[in-house]
Formats: structure tokens, sequence, C-alpha cells
């Protein structure tokens, strides 16, 4: 469908076929992106892997991303950072469950998550993750870059060089860090949220997941080695596209929630269902458009190699190696699912969950 939002132009796209035609077919012509006003003023948009337009800077962002920071072998040598956080979880959750204290799941994941960032990027550990007092997320970066040596993390990191012909590193080494920070944090801690939610209200799928833990792990072992909403593009020319011309400038929406609960599509689409994707070819790496929390073609989400192995490792620790109770004696049924509205999926009602001890 077609909107106007005040003097923008916009296109939701809302069926999968459609989707692959425009994040793979005419791919380019919808790869740049609309900055809004707040972006431009913090000069974000100039410096951002995820508001530049598809150019040469843009492209260097991308490689160093997968070449430094995502490429397997980076993400191999760090296997034993994501066991580490992962038992800086369980370690926290077994305290909690000891003195029965209920655990803000995504609060938790979240804590897990911006650290395990920090340690990849930055070698370093936030100082108590999972300290209530602990400060706000754009503060704990900061603090962690004016550590790292900032303005001088281009000697710190020599791979930066390639982002700073000019020597205007603070802001392209602070924008460039920032990104992944913001894009990886919340994305990866909402999936978990909702995961766990979803188990936990229904108590015969969870318990089915643990049964399966224990058969192949082992009943209270570790594992050993992300929901978005709405994708946003914008078309650089006017765009032929299905019989109709989408006008240069035009905001383009994939509105991958709709495509996810299109009831063609999916049987039953609003219930949780694991077991739909036991027998299904389905892969969420951007080739199969009725599935795609991590976009798909050229502006596909470069952390999805760190989230494919992180979600897995620390939803099936956490289900290993505790069983858990909603907080305040809450029944199942009767668990808060609304969510709340963002380019990310959010819970409306933080998860409050009780880790029992085995």
């Amino acid at each position: 469908m077609n909107l106007k939002l005040g003097q923008i132009n916009t296109v939701v796209i809302s069926s999968s076929v459609l989707a692959k035609q425009v994040m793979q077919k005419q791919d380019l012509s919808f790869s740049s992106r609309s900055v809004s006003d707040a972006l431009y003023a913090c000069n974000q948009s100039d410096f951002s892997v995820v508001w530049l337009p598809v150019n040469s800077q843009w492209r260097t962002f991308r490689k160093i991303m997968n070449s430094h920071i995502f490429s397997r072998h980076n993400l191999d040598v760090g296997k034993h950072l994501r066991s580490e956080k992962v038992q800086q979880l369980i370690d926290y959750c077994h305290k909690s469950g000891q003195n029965c204290e209920a655990v803000n799941i995504g609060r938790a994941a979240f804590r897990t998550t911006l650290n395990l960032l920090s340690n990849t990027i930055f070698s370093k550990d936030l100082t108590d993750p999972f300290s209530d007092s602990a400060k706000e997320f754009k503060d704990l970066v900061w603090n962690i870059m004016v550590e790292a040596g900032e303005p001088n993390l281009v000697d710190y990191f020599p791979f930066l060089r390639k982002i700073d012909p000019q020597g205007r590193r603070r802001h392209m080494t602070n924008h460039f860090t920032k990104d992944m920070f913001v894009a990886g944090s919340d994305t990866t801690s909402n999936t978990l949220e909702w995961a766990m939610a979803e188990l936990l209200k229904n108590p015969h799928t969870l318990e089915k997941a643990q049964e399966e833990l224990a058969d192949v792990i082992g009943r209270g072992k570790l594992i050993h080695p992300p929901v978005p909403f709405l994708i946003p593009r914008k078309t650089v020319e006017d765009v032929e596209f299905c019989g109709y011309i989408i006008p240069k400038d035009s905001q383009v929406l994939v509105n991958i929630w709709a495509i996810g609960n299109d009831s063609s599509l999916w049987e039953d689409p609003l219930d949780f269902k694991p077991e739909r994707f036991w027998e299904s070819d389905i892969d969420v790496r951007g080739r199969d458009f009725e599935l795609i929390p991590f976009g798909a073609g050229r502006r596909i989400c470069p952390g999805l190699p760190l989230a494919i192995k992180m979600v897995p490792v620390t939803l099936g620790s956490i289900l290993n190696t505790f069983n858990w109770k909603l907080h305040g004696g809450i029944a199942p049924k009767d668990l808060d699912m609304e969510e709340k509205f963002g380019i990310t999926l959010a819970k409306a009602q933080p998860l409050l969950a009780i880790p029992v001890p085995l």
C-alpha cells in the first residue's frame, strides 16, 4: 500500500513475494534509507553503517565488520568469551534462585549481550553488568571508549585506519562503535526475552525443550558453541515495481511482522509452535523471505553470525540449568504478552521469572 506521511511518500510491503522483489531482485534500487532530522543533528547519518547510502564508505564499514569483527575466524577464536558471558548469566540466575528473587529476563539478557559485545570489540568487561545501579547504556559505551584510549581508537584498533583517511577518527570511530552496540544489544535481548516468555506461557513446550536438551546435552550442563518489526529502505531513483512507479526518495517499509503472521504462509501464525520448524527447510539467513529477522540483500544485518551463535547457546543454557516459574504466582495463561511498538518488537511489560536451581 502507498501512504502519504506528511510530505513523505511511503510504500509498505507486507508479503514475502514482494519483500523478495525489494530486498533481492531489485535490491540496489531500494538500498538506501530515510534519515530522520535527529540523526542529521548529531551527524550519525554521516558515519553510520546503518544510515549511510550504499557508497564506498558504507562498503568499507561493512567490509571491516565482516572481516575484523564478525568473521567466522574471529567468532571461533572468541567462543570462550561467549561461554564466560553465559556462565556469568547462569551464576547470576543461580544466586537469584537461591534467594527466591525474580530475574528480569530482558535486562539480564541485555547486559549479557552488552558485555559480550564489549569483550568482542574492546577486549574489556563491563563492571558488574548485573548490578541494578549500572549506568545508562550510552554512558557505559562512552566509558569503555575512553578507557580504550578514545580519541585514539585508531591506534588501539589498526584496522580502523581504513575508515579514517582524513583523520576524523573521533566521529567515525564513535559512530561506528555505537552502531554495533545499539544494533546488537536490544535485538538479541528482545529475542531471548520473547522466547522465554513464550516458553513460560506454554509449559508443555518448555518441558519438551528441556527434555530434548537433557537427552542431547545432559541436564544441568551449559551449551558451548535477533525480532525486528519493520525494515526501512528508500528508493534511490524512480523504480518500476510490479506495474507501478515508486518515485525517487520514497520511504519503503518491509513489514516483516505481517509476513511472519501471514496465515497463507503459516498455519495458526499467532500460536507458539516451535515444532513447525522441525521438518522445515526455511532458513533465517536472508534466502527464504517467509522469515527474515535479519533482513536480506546487501543490507542484511552484519551481526547475523554472532546472533546465530549466541541466542541458541544462551537460551539453551538457562533452560537446561534451571526450572523456571513466573514471578508473583502468575499462571502461564495470564502472562502479559502485549507488544511495544518500535523498530524492534519489545515486550510492553518486562518478563520476571524465578530460576529454580536443580
